[in-house]
């Protein structure tokens, strides 16, 4: 996938609408996390070095969360002034547009604070298209939504893409339809329900594949295990079985437990005991993958020379059912295969160990690299798309 990019047309003195990934952690009115703000800077930068006005627009899924802290937080990353306007449309806005000088960043309300951004409206759309003579969409998380600040906008402005939505989709999908082999997945997550198209996709791609997390524990139940009070969908059965035997066709290693960490409280600083697959009893809860099968997994990874890792392998936040994620995560680092993670909370835990830094490439996004991992077709991509 080739896509338009910010440095595809000329912006020298221009008035840029940039969405930008604002959906950081926020406690109190205090940012928890920069991680997104830092993806950023590339493409501000570049465009401060091009002398633009930038309007940075975004939103925060949180109910009613301001983007109030979010600006002295990103001004202080660039070492620029962010200036904040208290509304995302209306006379503050145009007004505060209209004050612009080249070389000026204001950032505008949060976007969801209008029922007209989730509803893809053309109208909404129309009133930021007014303000501004480019649209650049930098904010890769919300490429699977189709919103007025992300679809509708870009049949009214010329419309490219940002320098991290480039990087991403360029580190997924290479890592998907040209990978250096054997390609070795990690899929993870507490229902295989979501993670269904995920899973079939990877299996026409790759030669290794680990199944972690609570789905694990479908695949378990569905072959007969006990699983007894873990969290699993006895409605998946056939969908995991129609699974295990795709990957028999297509010469998959689909990696499943052989022995797991059990509790009987998923609290902090509950007992963690390992059990194989076969002891596990009624009262038990399975809660991480027991260290034999992460030896297998890691036998794996040292022999792969691309890794693509969605999702923790056990019950995480929590310390004791942390450590085979911890372990997968060593080993991928130490392997000279190119590693790429797709999703929140997998960016999250790496992030969380200060790990993140020694992988190829960690997704800012969750649902939108799940998607594209899918293979499926993210509506904010496709009208960025270079034509042949």
């Amino acid at each position: 996938m080739k896509l338009r990019t910010v440095e595809d047309i000329k912006l020298d003195g221009k008035t840029v609408l940039l969405r930008a990934p604002l959906n950081v952690p926020i406690a109190g009115r205090k940012v928890k996390d920069v991680m997104r703000l830092r993806s950023a800077m590339p493409t501000i930068q570049y465009l401060l070095k091009h002398k633009t006005k930038i309007i940075l627009i975004g939103h925060h899924s949180t109910e009613g969360q301001s983007l109030t802290p979010v600006a002295p937080v990103l001004a202080r990353l660039l070492k620029h002034k962010v200036e904040f306007v208290s509304e995302s449309v209306g006379p503050k806005a145009v007004a505060a547009v209209k004050a612009m000088k080249p070389g000026q960043i204001i950032m505008l309300e949060n976007l969801r604070f209008h029922p007209e951004e989730e509803k893809n409206s053309a109208a909404f759309a129309k009133k930021f298209a007014a303000l501004a003579d480019v649209y650049v969409d930098d904010d890769f998380t919300v490429m699977h939504r189709k919103h007025a600040l992300i679809v509708a906008i870009t049949k009214l402005l010329p419309s490219v893409a940002g320098l991290q939505v480039q990087k991403e989709v360029e580190a997924i999908t290479s890592a998907l339809e040209k990978p250096a082999r054997p390609l070795f997945a990690v899929v993870a997550g507490a229902k295989i329900s979501t993670k269904i198209p995920l899973i079939k996709n990877l299996l026409s791609k790759v030669d290794f594949m680990l199944i972690g997390g609570a789905m694990a524990n479908t695949f378990l139940a569905a072959n007969g295990q006990e699983v007894g009070k873990s969290l699993y969908e006895a409605d998946q059965f056939q969908t995991t079985r129609d699974i295990m035997d795709e990957s028999i066709e297509r010469r998959v290693s689909l990696i499943l437990p052989d022995d797991v960490v059990v509790t009987h409280k998923l609290a902090k600083g509950s007992k963690a005991t390992v059990k194989s697959v076969a002891d596990v009893t009624e009262s038990d809860i399975i809660a991480d993958l027991g260290p034999a099968t992460i030896t297998r997994a890691c036998d794996a990874i040292h022999l792969a020379g691309t890794i693509i890792w969605n999702g923790p392998v056990g019950v995480a936040e929590l310390p004791q059912f942390a450590k085979s994620s911890k372990r997968l995560a060593k080993s991928i680092a130490d392997s000279s295969a190119v590693s790429i993670v797709g999703g929140g909370d997998t960016a999250a835990f790496l992030d969380h160990i200060k790990m993140a830094d020694q992988f190829s490439f960690v997704s800012t996004a969750g649902g939108a690299a799940l998607d594209l991992m899918a293979g499926a077709k993210l509506p904010g991509l496709v009208p960025l798309e270079k034509k042949s």
